[in-house]
């Protein structure tokens, strides 16, 4: 069963704000991230080889044109069609033979054509290549029966990037297609925003390095190495992991030394209501201003950002799935705005239910989301487990993506249109 539905940009309700609501939208949060959050100080320059991940600090300009001459598009054979007189079919003499890097020797003339090579600077006087397949080779001339038009399998020096043209504007983050542009302007060396220096803070007393030996009580630690794995970027230089117990004087150092040599404090748990929940406490006696504390969302709920001193602050929930899809949706943004990047590309995107969902209405839900086909009319399918649960991370692997299940649903059939947020994005 297809059901097709107008697609509305806040379909999940991300964007609703309630002002009388102790809990913001998705949306709203966002936007209080944007306003509170400003990119980093501090530029350098690195070569062209160092930079794939960096964010441009400046516009990246050609030095030259691209390509910097005309040039054969194919292997063939370079000639004036404008010499060729009547019908056809016409016999030329080879002159030469040019290959990639090479100048011609002389001048294409009435009766004569060159042997070109892909890449090749075309010779003066021809004004098209033929490709090979078009004519036939006898000996030392070439035979072609049809008329070639000026230009073809030519690409014009230029045509590619000017001189002194715009290629990449400053807070582009460099991955592998912005890097071949910047190589064929000629830019050896760039100028990048510096790196993000980072802090993470892993709360709880129950947490235990991963593989360690444990109590009754205690857990392995999934937090820290999964956070650490977000963040192992070029553009983010993680100084500083630690995981705190659930003590104040201790989160209370710890806290003050990251604000003062660190841009964003990452910390995980200790932000909820609870006795043991020491985070928030600890921030706002240390001075911090807590811009939102509580997203409608599951999981992921006590979400919270805020600055102290020069630091931003983002509290993730302790629960590993919850803290894995609140720094997807939230975290991700942050640090491109930490970073001057131009624009966030996580955009969501409509999918396809591939099966009914029943649930508790009254907050956006965010569920772990498999890409499973596409459905009669080209649209992607997704497959997803029936409930949420906070602390669960094994289905995590199986995951394409985040969807987001509209604040209000209590039922969505098999072929609803709902929101989906891929996690590869560049």
């Amino acid at each position: 069963m297809t059901i097709v539905q107008r697609i509305d940009t806040g379909s999940c309700g991300c964007e609703v704000f309630d002002a009388a609501s102790p809990l913001i939208s998705i949306d709203e949060a966002l936007r209080r991230i944007a306003k509170n959050a400003a990119p980093v100080d501090g530029t350098e320059t690195a070569p062209l080889s160092s930079a794939p991940g960096r964010v441009l600090a400046e516009p990246v300009r050609a030095v030259a044109m691209t390509p910097p001459f005309d040039n054969a598009a194919m292997d063939g054979y370079a000639l004036d069609s404008t010499a060729l007189e009547g019908g056809g079919p016409w016999r030329l003499s080879v002159v030469e033979r040019i290959a990639a890097g090479e100048v011609a020797a002389g001048q294409v003339s009435r009766r004569t054509a060159a042997r070109i090579l892909t890449g090749a600077p075309v010779p003066p006087g021809a004004d098209t290549v033929v490709k090979q397949e078009s004519v036939i080779r006898d000996g030392a001339t070439v035979i072609l029966d049809r008329r070639p038009l000026p230009g073809n399998n030519i690409r014009r020096a230029g045509d590619d990037m000017r001189l002194g043209e715009i290629v990449l504007r400053d807070g582009v983050r460099l991955g592998a297609r912005e890097i071949a542009a910047c190589a064929a302007a000629g830019a050896a060396r760039v100028h990048i925003r510096r790196a993000l220096r980072v802090g993470l803070l892993v709360t709880g007393s129950e947490i235990r390095h991963t593989g360690s030996s444990r109590q009754a009580a205690q857990i392995w630690d999934v937090n820290t190495p999964m956070l650490c794995s977000e963040l192992s970027r070029p553009d983010v230089d993680l100084v500083k992991v630690t995981q705190g117990v659930d003590d104040r004087t201790e989160l209370r150092r710890c806290l003050a030394d990251m604000a003062e040599t660190v841009d964003l404090i990452v910390t995980t748990g200790g932000i909820s209501v609870g006795e043991e929940d020491h985070v928030k406490p600890v921030l706002e006696a240390l001075g911090a201003d807590i811009h939102f504390s509580g997203v409608a969302i599951k999981p992921g709920k006590p979400v919270s950002f805020g600055r102290l001193g020069k630091a931003v602050w983002l509290g993730l929930p302790g629960n590993p799935q919850s803290a894995f899809a609140t720094w997807y949706v939230f975290g991700l943004p942050l640090l491109d705005v930490l970073s001057g990047r131009l624009r966030g590309t996580r955009n969501r995107r409509h999918v396809v239910a591939g099966k009914q969902i029943y649930r508790k209405p009254g907050r956006c839900e965010i569920r772990p989301a498999r890409i499973v086909g596409f459905d009669g009319q080209g649209r992607e399918v997704v497959d997803f487990d029936d409930t949420v649960s906070s602390a669960h991370v094994a289905r995590l692997p199986d995951a394409s993506g985040l969807l987001f299940i509209p604040a209000e649903a209590e039922h969505l059939p098999e072929g609803a249109l709902i929101e989906f947020q891929p996690f590869h994005q560049t």
